[in-house]
Protein backbone atom coordinates (compact mmCIF):
# COMPACT_ATOMS: atom_id res chain seq x y z
CA UNK A 1 0.00 0.00 0.00
CA UNK A 2 2.74 2.51 0.53
CA UNK A 3 4.06 1.94 -2.75
CA UNK A 4 0.84 2.57 -4.46
CA UNK A 5 0.62 6.02 -2.42
CA UNK A 6 4.10 6.81 -3.51
CA UNK A 7 2.71 6.01 -6.87
CA UNK A 8 -0.33 8.18 -7.06
CA UNK A 9 1.49 11.30 -5.43
CA UNK A 10 4.17 10.14 -8.56
CA UNK A 11 1.36 10.90 -11.25
CA UNK A 12 -0.15 13.39 -9.53
CA UNK A 13 3.26 15.23 -9.80
CA UNK A 14 3.00 14.27 -13.46
CA UNK A 15 0.11 16.31 -13.83
CA UNK A 16 0.92 19.29 -12.06
CA UNK A 17 3.79 19.68 -14.58
CA UNK A 18 1.49 19.26 -17.28
CA UNK A 19 -0.79 22.37 -16.07
CA UNK A 20 1.69 24.42 -16.59
CA UNK A 21 3.83 23.25 -19.93
CA UNK A 22 2.82 25.47 -23.10
CA UNK A 23 2.61 28.47 -25.16
CA UNK A 24 0.48 30.33 -23.43
CA UNK A 25 1.48 32.18 -20.10
CA UNK A 26 -0.08 29.94 -17.54
CA UNK A 27 2.20 30.17 -13.90
CA UNK A 28 1.01 29.53 -10.37
CA UNK A 29 1.35 33.09 -9.29
CA UNK A 30 -0.45 34.18 -12.57
CA UNK A 31 -3.43 31.93 -11.68
CA UNK A 32 -3.27 33.49 -8.14
CA UNK A 33 -3.73 37.22 -9.66
CA UNK A 34 -5.85 36.42 -11.83
CA UNK A 35 -10.05 36.46 -11.77
CA UNK A 36 -12.02 33.54 -13.43
CA UNK A 37 -12.36 35.47 -16.28
CA UNK A 38 -8.79 36.57 -16.84
CA UNK A 39 -6.87 34.61 -19.81
CA UNK A 40 -4.63 32.14 -17.60
CA UNK A 41 -7.60 30.58 -15.85
CA UNK A 42 -9.21 29.94 -19.06
CA UNK A 43 -6.58 28.41 -20.46
CA UNK A 44 -6.28 26.44 -17.59
CA UNK A 45 -10.07 25.29 -17.37
CA UNK A 46 -10.94 24.79 -20.69
CA UNK A 47 -7.58 23.41 -22.28
CA UNK A 48 -5.05 22.45 -19.22
CA UNK A 49 -6.85 20.86 -17.05
CA UNK A 50 -9.33 18.39 -19.99
CA UNK A 51 -5.87 17.70 -21.52
CA UNK A 52 -4.36 16.41 -18.24
CA UNK A 53 -6.95 14.50 -17.69
CA UNK A 54 -7.55 13.03 -21.18
CA UNK A 55 -3.69 12.18 -20.62
CA UNK A 56 -4.76 10.24 -17.86
CA UNK A 57 -8.04 8.60 -18.19
CA UNK A 58 -6.62 7.26 -21.76
CA UNK A 59 -3.04 6.22 -20.88
CA UNK A 60 -4.93 4.02 -17.78
CA UNK A 61 -7.94 2.63 -19.77
CA UNK A 62 -5.87 1.72 -22.72
CA UNK A 63 -2.89 -0.24 -19.93
CA UNK A 64 -5.85 -1.88 -18.68
CA UNK A 65 -7.32 -2.98 -21.96
CA UNK A 66 -3.96 -4.15 -23.26
CA UNK A 67 -3.96 -6.46 -19.76
CA UNK A 68 -7.74 -7.91 -21.02
CA UNK A 69 -6.22 -8.67 -24.43
CA UNK A 70 -3.10 -10.53 -23.20
CA UNK A 71 -5.04 -12.85 -20.48
CA UNK A 72 -7.77 -13.69 -22.84
CA UNK A 73 -5.40 -14.24 -26.21
CA UNK A 74 -3.11 -16.11 -23.39
CA UNK A 75 -0.04 -14.19 -24.82
CA UNK A 76 1.56 -11.84 -23.46
CA UNK A 77 2.25 -9.68 -26.85
CA UNK A 78 -1.04 -9.02 -27.50
CA UNK A 79 -2.75 -5.49 -26.99
CA UNK A 80 -5.45 -3.90 -29.23
CA UNK A 81 -2.65 -2.28 -31.66
CA UNK A 82 -1.43 -6.22 -32.46
CA UNK A 83 -4.97 -7.67 -32.56
CA UNK A 84 -6.75 -6.17 -35.23
CA UNK A 85 -8.95 -4.19 -32.32
CA UNK A 86 -7.49 -0.19 -33.36
CA UNK A 87 -7.85 -0.45 -37.09
CA UNK A 88 -11.05 -2.02 -36.69
CA UNK A 89 -11.95 0.89 -34.68
CA UNK A 90 -10.79 3.31 -36.98
CA UNK A 91 -12.77 1.74 -40.20
CA UNK A 92 -16.39 2.00 -38.25
CA UNK A 93 -15.07 5.68 -37.99
CA UNK A 94 -14.37 6.23 -41.42
CA UNK A 95 -17.68 4.19 -42.07
CA UNK A 96 -20.03 6.48 -40.07
CA UNK A 97 -18.47 9.63 -41.28
CA UNK A 98 -19.04 8.18 -44.96
CA UNK A 99 -22.39 7.70 -43.93
CA UNK A 100 -23.15 10.29 -41.78
CA UNK A 101 -20.62 13.24 -42.09
CA UNK A 102 -22.44 15.43 -39.24
CA UNK A 103 -22.74 12.08 -36.53
CA UNK A 104 -21.86 13.37 -32.74
CA UNK A 105 -18.50 11.73 -31.17
CA UNK A 106 -20.86 9.17 -29.09
CA UNK A 107 -21.95 8.00 -32.57
CA UNK A 108 -18.86 7.56 -33.59
CA UNK A 109 -18.10 5.93 -30.30
CA UNK A 110 -20.66 3.68 -30.68
CA UNK A 111 -19.38 2.63 -34.51
CA UNK A 112 -15.94 2.37 -33.40
CA UNK A 113 -17.24 -0.04 -30.54
CA UNK A 114 -19.09 -2.51 -32.71
CA UNK A 115 -16.71 -2.73 -35.47
CA UNK A 116 -13.99 -3.60 -32.88
CA UNK A 117 -15.66 -6.30 -31.46
CA UNK A 118 -15.82 -8.02 -34.65
CA UNK A 119 -12.41 -7.19 -35.46
CA UNK A 120 -11.38 -8.85 -32.06
CA UNK A 121 -13.87 -11.37 -32.32
CA UNK A 122 -12.21 -12.25 -35.60
CA UNK A 123 -8.64 -12.28 -34.14
CA UNK A 124 -9.78 -14.91 -31.34
CA UNK A 125 -11.38 -16.97 -34.13
CA UNK A 126 -8.33 -16.99 -36.28
CA UNK A 127 -6.40 -17.87 -33.30
CA UNK A 128 -8.44 -21.44 -32.71
CA UNK A 129 -7.95 -22.44 -35.94
CA UNK A 130 -4.39 -22.39 -36.59
CA UNK A 131 -1.77 -24.29 -34.91
CA UNK A 132 0.74 -21.87 -33.37
CA UNK A 133 3.69 -23.08 -32.47
CA UNK A 134 5.55 -20.04 -31.17
CA UNK A 135 3.98 -17.32 -29.06
CA UNK A 136 5.47 -14.76 -31.40
CA UNK A 137 3.23 -16.03 -33.38
CA UNK A 138 -0.03 -14.54 -31.95
CA UNK A 139 0.96 -10.92 -32.55
CA UNK A 140 2.15 -11.61 -35.98
CA UNK A 141 -1.37 -12.56 -37.51
CA UNK A 142 -2.85 -9.92 -35.50
CA UNK A 143 -0.79 -7.44 -37.38
CA UNK A 144 -1.31 -9.40 -40.46
CA UNK A 145 -5.05 -8.65 -39.79
CA UNK A 146 -5.22 -5.43 -38.89
CA UNK A 147 -2.76 -4.61 -41.89
CA UNK A 148 -5.58 -6.26 -44.43
CA UNK A 149 -8.27 -4.16 -42.53
CA UNK A 150 -6.09 -1.19 -42.26
CA UNK A 151 -5.34 -1.34 -46.15
CA UNK A 152 -9.48 -1.35 -46.62
CA UNK A 153 -9.89 1.39 -44.64
CA UNK A 154 -7.23 3.01 -46.48
CA UNK A 155 -8.52 2.53 -49.80
CA UNK A 156 -12.12 3.84 -49.13
CA UNK A 157 -10.30 7.16 -47.60
CA UNK A 158 -8.39 7.21 -50.70
CA UNK A 159 -11.41 7.37 -53.34
CA UNK A 160 -13.67 9.60 -51.15
CA UNK A 161 -10.66 12.08 -50.49
CA UNK A 162 -10.64 11.16 -46.60
CA UNK A 163 -7.40 10.31 -46.50
CA UNK A 164 -6.56 13.79 -43.96
CA UNK A 165 -9.68 12.62 -42.06
CA UNK A 166 -8.72 9.36 -41.62
CA UNK A 167 -4.74 10.73 -39.79
CA UNK A 168 -6.38 12.43 -36.81
CA UNK A 169 -7.62 8.79 -35.61
CA UNK A 170 -4.23 6.79 -36.51
CA UNK A 171 -1.81 9.18 -34.72
CA UNK A 172 -2.61 9.66 -31.43
CA UNK A 173 -2.59 13.78 -30.41
CA UNK A 174 -3.68 16.01 -27.42
CA UNK A 175 -3.15 19.25 -28.78
CA UNK A 176 -6.78 19.55 -29.68
CA UNK A 177 -8.62 18.39 -26.84
CA UNK A 178 -10.94 21.22 -24.62
CA UNK A 179 -13.45 21.18 -22.52
CA UNK A 180 -16.64 19.46 -24.21
CA UNK A 181 -14.60 16.88 -26.39
CA UNK A 182 -12.97 14.15 -23.84
CA UNK A 183 -15.96 13.56 -21.98
CA UNK A 184 -16.43 10.62 -23.26
CA UNK A 185 -12.67 9.06 -21.84
CA UNK A 186 -14.53 8.94 -18.76
CA UNK A 187 -16.60 6.03 -20.14
CA UNK A 188 -12.64 4.07 -19.85
CA UNK A 189 -12.69 5.15 -16.11
CA UNK A 190 -15.80 3.08 -15.86
CA UNK A 191 -14.78 0.48 -18.20
CA UNK A 192 -11.92 0.34 -15.96
CA UNK A 193 -14.25 0.05 -12.30
CA UNK A 194 -15.65 -2.97 -14.01
CA UNK A 195 -12.21 -4.58 -15.19
CA UNK A 196 -11.19 -4.40 -11.65
CA UNK A 197 -14.55 -5.79 -10.07
CA UNK A 198 -14.06 -8.28 -12.52
CA UNK A 199 -10.88 -9.07 -12.32
CA UNK A 200 -10.24 -12.59 -10.60
CA UNK A 201 -12.77 -13.61 -13.51
CA UNK A 202 -10.47 -12.78 -15.94
CA UNK A 203 -7.32 -14.16 -13.85
CA UNK A 204 -9.50 -17.50 -13.89
CA UNK A 205 -10.21 -17.20 -17.51
CA UNK A 206 -6.27 -16.97 -18.48
CA UNK A 207 -5.29 -20.58 -17.29
CA UNK A 208 -7.38 -21.52 -20.60
CA UNK A 209 -11.48 -22.79 -21.21
CA UNK A 210 -10.63 -25.83 -19.37
CA UNK A 211 -9.88 -24.77 -16.12
CA UNK A 212 -12.38 -21.83 -16.23
CA UNK A 213 -15.56 -24.45 -17.00
CA UNK A 214 -13.80 -27.23 -14.18
CA UNK A 215 -14.40 -23.88 -11.43
CA UNK A 216 -17.94 -23.43 -12.39
CA UNK A 217 -17.69 -19.84 -14.29
CA UNK A 218 -19.11 -19.34 -17.98
CA UNK A 219 -15.89 -18.91 -20.03
CA UNK A 220 -17.73 -17.72 -23.11
CA UNK A 221 -19.39 -14.91 -21.05
CA UNK A 222 -16.40 -13.69 -19.51
CA UNK A 223 -14.80 -13.75 -22.97
CA UNK A 224 -17.64 -11.75 -23.92
CA UNK A 225 -17.49 -9.19 -21.09
CA UNK A 226 -13.46 -8.55 -21.59
CA UNK A 227 -13.62 -8.55 -25.13
CA UNK A 228 -16.55 -5.66 -24.83
CA UNK A 229 -14.58 -4.09 -22.49
CA UNK A 230 -11.26 -3.93 -24.64
CA UNK A 231 -13.56 -2.85 -27.68
CA UNK A 232 -15.38 -0.10 -26.16
CA UNK A 233 -12.06 1.49 -24.62
CA UNK A 234 -10.15 1.45 -27.75
CA UNK A 235 -13.48 3.34 -29.37
CA UNK A 236 -13.47 5.73 -26.96
CA UNK A 237 -9.66 6.25 -26.99
CA UNK A 238 -9.01 6.39 -30.95
CA UNK A 239 -12.14 8.62 -31.34
CA UNK A 240 -11.24 11.32 -28.53
CA UNK A 241 -7.17 11.29 -29.18
CA UNK A 242 -6.35 8.71 -31.71
CA UNK A 243 -4.21 5.55 -31.38
CA UNK A 244 -1.48 5.43 -28.84
CA UNK A 245 1.20 2.67 -30.02
CA UNK A 246 2.15 -0.27 -27.81
CA UNK A 247 0.74 1.09 -24.20
CA UNK A 248 -1.30 -1.73 -23.85
CA UNK A 249 1.76 -4.15 -24.38
CA UNK A 250 4.54 -2.34 -22.64
CA UNK A 251 2.57 -1.31 -19.26
CA UNK A 252 0.80 -5.13 -18.44
CA UNK A 253 4.44 -6.11 -19.17
CA UNK A 254 6.15 -4.38 -17.31
CA UNK A 255 3.82 -4.58 -14.46
CA UNK A 256 3.80 -8.34 -14.27
CA UNK A 257 7.55 -8.41 -13.88
CA UNK A 258 6.98 -7.32 -10.85
CA UNK A 259 3.80 -7.87 -8.98
CA UNK A 260 2.89 -11.25 -11.44
CA UNK A 261 0.04 -12.21 -13.23
CA UNK A 262 -3.01 -12.07 -10.46
CA UNK A 263 -5.19 -9.08 -12.68
CA UNK A 264 -7.04 -7.68 -9.09
CA UNK A 265 -3.51 -7.16 -7.67
CA UNK A 266 -2.00 -5.87 -11.14
CA UNK A 267 -5.13 -3.50 -12.08
CA UNK A 268 -4.07 -0.64 -9.81
CA UNK A 269 -0.34 -0.41 -10.62
CA UNK A 270 -1.03 -0.81 -14.68
CA UNK A 271 -3.25 2.38 -14.30
CA UNK A 272 -0.87 4.39 -12.82
CA UNK A 273 2.21 3.35 -15.05
CA UNK A 274 0.22 3.50 -17.71
CA UNK A 275 -1.13 7.04 -16.97
CA UNK A 276 2.46 7.97 -15.87
CA UNK A 277 4.00 7.01 -18.91
CA UNK A 278 1.50 8.76 -21.16
CA UNK A 279 2.32 11.59 -18.92
CA UNK A 280 6.05 11.83 -19.38
CA UNK A 281 5.57 11.41 -23.53
CA UNK A 282 3.26 13.76 -23.59
CA UNK A 283 5.34 16.26 -21.32
CA UNK A 284 8.56 15.16 -23.76
CA UNK A 285 6.56 15.96 -26.96
CA UNK A 286 5.59 19.39 -25.40
CA UNK A 287 9.50 20.12 -23.99
CA UNK A 288 11.85 18.78 -26.70
CA UNK A 289 11.24 21.24 -29.42
CA UNK A 290 9.23 23.91 -27.64
CA UNK A 291 6.90 25.68 -28.91
CA UNK A 292 5.93 22.96 -31.64
CA UNK A 293 4.58 19.99 -30.40
CA UNK A 294 5.45 16.61 -30.99
CA UNK A 295 2.40 14.12 -31.36
CA UNK A 296 2.03 11.84 -28.50
CA UNK A 297 1.89 8.73 -30.84
CA UNK A 298 5.47 9.83 -32.44
CA UNK A 299 6.95 10.27 -28.85
CA UNK A 300 5.71 6.76 -27.67
CA UNK A 301 6.30 4.54 -30.60
CA UNK A 302 9.64 5.54 -30.52
CA UNK A 303 10.03 4.81 -26.92
CA UNK A 304 7.36 1.89 -26.76
CA UNK A 305 8.90 0.29 -29.93
CA UNK A 306 12.45 -0.01 -28.23
CA UNK A 307 10.65 -1.28 -24.75
CA UNK A 308 8.85 -3.80 -27.02
CA UNK A 309 11.94 -5.09 -28.60
CA UNK A 310 13.37 -5.46 -24.91
CA UNK A 311 10.50 -7.64 -24.13
CA UNK A 312 10.78 -9.52 -26.82
CA UNK A 313 14.45 -10.63 -26.56
CA UNK A 314 13.69 -10.95 -22.85
CA UNK A 315 11.11 -13.82 -24.21
CA UNK A 316 13.00 -15.34 -26.43
CA UNK A 317 15.13 -18.06 -24.45
CA UNK A 318 11.94 -18.99 -23.24
CA UNK A 319 10.02 -19.37 -26.03
CA UNK A 320 12.87 -21.09 -27.56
Amino acid sequence: MPKLIIGVLAVLLLAIVSLFIGVSDVTPMSLFSSSPEDRPMQVLLISRIPRTLALILSGSALAVAGLLMQMLARNRFVEPGTAGTVESAIFGILLITILWPASPLLAKMLAATVTALLGTALFMQILRRIPLRSTLMVPLVGIMLGGVIASVTDFFAYRLDLLQTLGTWQLGDFSSVLRGRYELLWIGALLVGIAWYAADRFTVAGLGQDFTTNLGLNYRRVLTLGLSIVAMVTATVVVSVGTIPFLGLIVPNLVAMAVGDNARRAIPWIVLLGAGFVLICDIIGRVIRFPYEIPIGTVFGVIGSALFLYLLLRRRPADA
